[in-house]
């Protein structure tokens, strides 16, 4: 049983995960709860499999747990203040407590995938996919390094920010479905093609988060709009427009990307590079490429149709989602 120390830490989880208010009481979760993307990704490569996806159960659980303690860390080194319509853990109880509820997050997850052990599923698969979780999940912290580190740099290309958001977003949208594959087959082609997918969903996922970041609605995503531009970060609008700008366009973004603080001028001043480049009519571009390269890697499985389909509309609802 765990001990006091990480017992205190449950209501913050609880409350991170949309379940319940700051004082413990009942959410509406419909709006407080987050995507459950990863989970439901691993779920779906299981059922697809092999008609059944209660043993991917615990995997699920515990792919979502990890990435929740990721948005923990991720909201203060963003200083973040609202997170699914909430104000964030860090906001709420301080940096300190946020810090080790994100932590007992992490260990609550590595937990939740030994339960795996009970679904009939073999001891060398168990360590396997325990193991793809770790590794992925130090490739997101190894991202988001990363991430951090672009913001003080002007010299950040294309093939720089992909690999920061395959480790950073990727990899954990990767490993979910990856993990589902395996826990359902053997056939190692099959879980290959599921990985790839995942990668690719991954770019979809992210570029779309940074086409939203800039350009979407702040009451319909929870939190606020235009950050991304404030604290720095080289997102792929931005990206594009640091290869794509030239003249007094590229001096101002050089001038403006170089100081440590950014003003409200600033901001507007980078919106409108970004349109003069056509920041966001490629974001969009790039997004539905990688969306077909996604289905792309499924074509070589034989999926049921009910499969297939949700595959489909999932990528095309991730390619366009306004939250």
């Amino acid at each position: 049983m765990p001990g006091a120390e990480v017992s205190e830490a449950y209501p913050l989880l609880r409350y991170h995960l949309g379940w319940v208010d700051q004082q413990g009481g009942p959410l509406d979760t419909s709006v407080t709860q987050g995507k459950a993307l990863r989970p439901t990704l691993c779920l779906f490569a299981c059922e697809a499999l092999a008609d059944d996806y209660s043993k991917a159960l615990p995997a699920a659980a515990a792919v979502e747990l990890i990435h929740n303690f990721s948005l923990i860390h991720d909201d203060i080194q963003d200083q973040d203040v609202k997170r699914r319509h909430q104000p964030t853990v860090w906001r709420l109880w301080g940096i300190p407590k946020a810090l080790w509820a994100g932590n007992a997050m992490q260990c609550t997850g590595d937990l939740a995938l030994l339960d795996e052990a009970g679904q009939e599923i073999a001891p060398a698969t168990v360590l396997q996919v325990s193991a793809i979780l770790t590794e992925s999940y130090l490739e997101m912290i190894q991202g988001q390094c990363l991430d951090l580190d672009f913001e003080s740099r002007t010299d950040i290309r294309s093939e720089d920010y992909l690999y920061m958001i395959a480790c950073k977003t990727g990899a954990l949208i990767r490993c979910a479905l990856e993990i589902g594959a395996i826990l359902a087959t053997e056939d190692a082609a099959t879980v290959r093609a599921f990985a790839e997918f995942g990668d690719h969903l991954g770019q979809v996922f992210q570029i779309r988060d940074d086409y939203l970041g800039i350009w979407g609605d702040q009451d319909t995503l929870g939190k606020a709009v235009g950050g991304d531009i404030r604290r720095r970060k080289k997102s792929y609008p931005v990206v594009f427009a640091l290869e794509r700008a030239s003249g007094r366009a590229m001096d101002d973004l050089l001038r403006i990307y170089g100081q440590e603080e950014l003003e409200e001028d600033d901001v507007q001043r980078v919106l409108a590079v970004l349109d003069e480049v056509g920041s966001q009519e490629n974001s969009q571009l790039v997004t539905e490429a990688a969306a077909a390269r996604a289905l792309e890697a499924l074509k070589p499985v034989s999926l049921p149709q009910w499969a297939q389909t949700e595959a489909e509309e999932l990528v095309d609802f991730l390619a366009r989602r306004e939250y």
